[in-house]
């Protein structure tokens, strides 16, 4: 039976704090760090709390008051150090301890059992054993402890980095600062979603709404909102919470050889783990379970959009391997979206930045699975034809999840006598009356950045954070600048503003204006990579723009590449390497660049010699490394040109090894392929003349 009196319920008899006599201010402090943590683990963790509300604050006043007194006794993962102080100035870009990979999905039952036959087959198995859980609606995160004590957080960004937003996430009381084993591994990366319990939406909103305050739209944007915000304050005010379900690294542990049991090791460390997954025997038996779920959705205390499916035993896992963007061993079987019925009012014409004309559904508002639509996509010309939708049709409205809601069917009965015409496409721009020319399945405005939709659009996803992320320079700000003609031809304009030009628009001070100039200065020391992704070139993202970047080196040497040349770069396709060939064929689009490069945007990717040792070799990491993390370990190989990859095949060219490699260095050795420890690797870059000390 523990000594410690705060562990039980209650009531405390507090005497008043010496501030002579430190020694027993510590043990008391300790004392009550240890209950703190012990009554956070039963309520949050085990759902089954031994002490009211108000005995836990009385702890946790007691606690402020002696490090008040006693500062010097505030641990740096003190319970009561959960919000600190100030604003945060930025959120800087991290990279993943290992890639969050997206999900193969589908609402689609044949897809999934064609997800079970593939794995079936690979592993020549019967039956497979999987684990099934709840499809959390809510935001990805990475969580990193490093000696049991949290240190990091990351959203989910692109999925090899995010943006760091440590201090927010600390502010989620579900969340332990330290783990609660007495043996923690070194490093511990965990994946899991941060969502908002819909009691906790509805009541933020009612607070919102008799404030006189918007109420946001549903729980994930509303929790997305919180974890970017730069005030911890604000972000801790949002009522949050976090389910950890993955393990994305781990160094001094072994994890355990099934997926259900790392569940329970996760909440045997005093991390959050949804409770409702179940162990399943074959396919079938997680498909009972998504249909379960699905059919008590509605009085769930979360949103969820379905169930994922996963491999349980690690060794299949590795067997099974990964896809370029997700693994092969899990696939999320989406729920039924929901749908309503209403009546479209009128079809809008919405003009994207890069001229596609789409039309939208102007709807009578109706409530859509606890959130109101009032406009919805139709995709494109053909569907509208197709589904003969016209103003003031009744039609059955989708909403899956974040998704924009859609018209899926008319179901008018009215005779076509009492309906208006059928609806038509423009021959002219509705914003700039420019001609309009269909391009397969779309209609394209032929304006370019003259048509101000365009221009519009393409300055903000110019200045978007996952482009050259220019603070101040949001969607009310870009249509001041082109509405007042001081950005008119193309995002080069915006670096010859000047501080009286700014001056002259309305709701434009001096402080507005002097960040907004330092912003643009800022945004010209850009990655060559970002600066690739900010052109907006169709099906270019993040993720393609950073593999042309290190392939190319240059903004001079992507455009001087052919078709042939940008398809053979892995992970570039047909479709890709002839859209960025049909951007910078245009005589308008090379002009931009040349002029950004005359205003001084032009980064390069250097490539050392060092740089092509290991050029597309593929190498494998697995097991704890001593010299480097495995982090550092896979950095330093893609610096030397090599593909890290997840999972061994024939096609590795080498397996790295530490301690605890696990399956991966005996599947290499029956394979054939050669497993290197760290001695044996540092003698293979020697040998290939890389000289720098690891």
């Amino acid at each position: 039976m523990s000594d410690n009196p705060y562990l039980e319920s209650g009531p405390y008899d507090f005497q008043p704090v010496d501030a002579t006599d430190e020694p027993s201010a510590r043990k008391e402090a300790e004392l009550l760090v240890e209950a703190i943590r012990h009554h956070d683990r039963q309520y949050y963790v085990l759902d089954a709390p031994t002490i009211s509300d108000g005995g836990y604050d009385q702890l946790y006043a007691r606690l402020r008051e002696l490090e008040e007194i006693y500062p010097q006794l505030r641990r740096s993962d003190s319970p009561t150090g959960r919000v600190g102080g100030g604003i945060l100035e930025s959120l800087p870009e991290v990279e993943h301890t290992a890639p969050m990979l997206s999900l193969d999905s589908s609402g689609d039952l044949e897809r999934v059992l064609e997800f079970d036959d593939r794995a079936r087959r690979s592993l020549e198995r019967e039956r497979i054993d999987y684990v099934a859980e709840p499809k959390f609606d809510g935001i990805s995160i990475e969580i990193v402890f490093e000696n049991g004590t949290y240190v990091r957080a990351a959203t989910r960004g692109d999925g090899y980095s995010g943006e760091q937003v440590t201090e927010q996430v600390r502010t989620i009381k579900s969340l332990p600062l330290c783990l609660a084993a007495a043996e923690s591994p070194t490093l511990l990366a965990v994946r899991g979603e941060i969502l908002m319990p819909l009691a906790g939406f509805h009541a933020m909103n009612r607070a919102r709404v008799e404030a006189g305050d918007e109420p946001f739209a549903n729980p994930r944007n509303a929790t997305a909102g919180a974890i970017r915000q730069l005030d911890v304050a604000a972000a801790a005010a949002r009522p949050l919470d976090l389910f950890l379900y993955d393990v994305l690294a781990c160094e001094g542990a072994e994890l355990p050889a099934t997926h259900s049991e790392t569940l329970e090791w996760l909440r045997e460390l005093g991390l959050k783990v949804e409770r409702d997954v179940a162990r399943c025997d074959g396919i079938e038996a997680a498909v009972e379970y998504h249909d379960r779920l699905e059919a008590t959705r509605d009085d769930l205390p979360y949103e969820v959009d379905g169930v994922v499916i996963k491999v349980d035993r690690r060794a299949d896992q590795d067997a099974l391997g990964f896809r370029s963007r997700n693994p092969r061993w899990a696939f999320a079987h989406k729920f039924a979206p929901r749908e309503e019925v209403t009546r479209i009012e009128d079809i809008a014409l919405q003009v994207g930045r890069t001229g596609i004309i789409a039309p939208v559904a102007l709807l009578a508002p109706v409530e859509v699975g606890g959130v109101t639509i009032s406009r919805a996509s139709l995709h494109n010309y053909d569907q509208v034809r197709d589904k003969d939708i016209r103003p003031g049709d009744s039609v059955r409205v989708h909403r899956a999840g974040d998704v924009i809601p859609y018209v899926v069917e008319r179901v008018d009965a009215r005779p076509d006598s009492e309906r208006p015409a059928p609806f038509e496409m423009p021959e002219t721009c509705p914003v700039c009356g420019s001609d309009v020319e269909r391009e397969g399945a779309y209609f394209v405005c032929t304006g370019g950045v003259s048509c101000p939709a365009q221009l519009n659009g393409a300055i903000e996803h110019w200045a978007s954070r996952s482009a050259l992320d220019i603070e101040g320079l949001g969607g009310k700000t870009v249509r001041q600048l082109t509405e007042a003609g001081l950005v008119s031809s193309s995002v080069a304009d915006l670096y010859v503003l000047t501080r009286k030009q700014l001056l002259e628009l309305e709701l434009f001070g001096e402080l507005k204006a002097d960040n907004l100039l330092a912003a643009l200065q800022k945004s010209k020391a850009t990655s060559l990579g970002r600066l690739i992704n900010a052109f907006g070139i169709r099906h270019v993202g993040e993720h393609v723009a950073e593999v042309l970047a290190n392939e190319f080196g240059s903004i001079a040497a992507l455009m001087a590449a052919d078709e042939e040349t940008l398809t053979g770069v892995h992970e570039v396709g047909p479709r890709v390497a002839h859209n960025v060939r049909e951007y910078f064929g245009q005589a308008r689009n090379r002009e931009i660049v040349e002029r950004l490069v005359a205003l001084g945007i032009d980064p390069q990717v250097e490539k050392s010699e060092e740089a092509q040792i290991l050029e597309g070799e593929k190498f494998v990491i697995t097991g704890t490394l001593s010299r480097m993390s495995r982090q550092e370990a896979g950095a330093l190989l893609s610096d030397l040109g090599a593909r890290v990859t997840s999972s061994v095949s024939g096609k590795t060219d080498f397996v790295l090894v530490g301690e605890n490699p696990g399956s991966k260095a005996a599947k290499a050795e029956s394979l054939g392929v050669p497993v290197l420890d760290e001695d044996e690797f540092l003698a293979l870059l020697a040998e290939r003349g890389y000289s720098a000390e690891v």
